[in-house]
């Protein structure tokens, strides 16, 4: 059973800083690029950042300089460490691992940035 759970979600001021993870199971996690994505109300989810199982990695530009994906294959997680957050990065927050054609998402955690 293909499970991928996120943590570390949670209300923050503007200009704060949050540090999420995925945990997946039931995969074999490092041949799987791995991505977090986020939808905001009455918006479509949008790809946040990417790693890929050769640790190559990409950045939306809303986030660029302000985000880090990274991955522990020992550990089966991929984390996303956001600074400097703003209200627009307030969203829920899914991780997603895809080794085509295969693709397995999380439930979502949310993350809220307000004062």
């Amino acid at each position: 059973q293909v499970q991928l759970v996120e943590s570390g979600g949670g209300l923050v001021q503007p200009g704060g800083s949050l540090r999420l993870s995925c945990t997946a199971s039931g995969i074999t996690f490092r041949i799987y690029d791995m991505g977090w994505y986020r939808q905001a109300p009455g918006k479509q989810r949008e790809l946040v950042a990417a790693i890929t199982g050769g640790f190559s990695t990409y950045y939306a530009d809303s986030v660029k300089g302000r985000v880090t994906i990274s991955r522990d294959n020992t550990k089966n997680m991929v984390y996303l460490q956001m600074n400097s957050l703003k209200p627009e990065d307030t969203a829920v927050y899914y991780c997603k691992g895809l080794s085509f054609p295969r693709d397995y998402w999380g439930q979502g955690t949310q993350v809220t940035v307000s004062s």
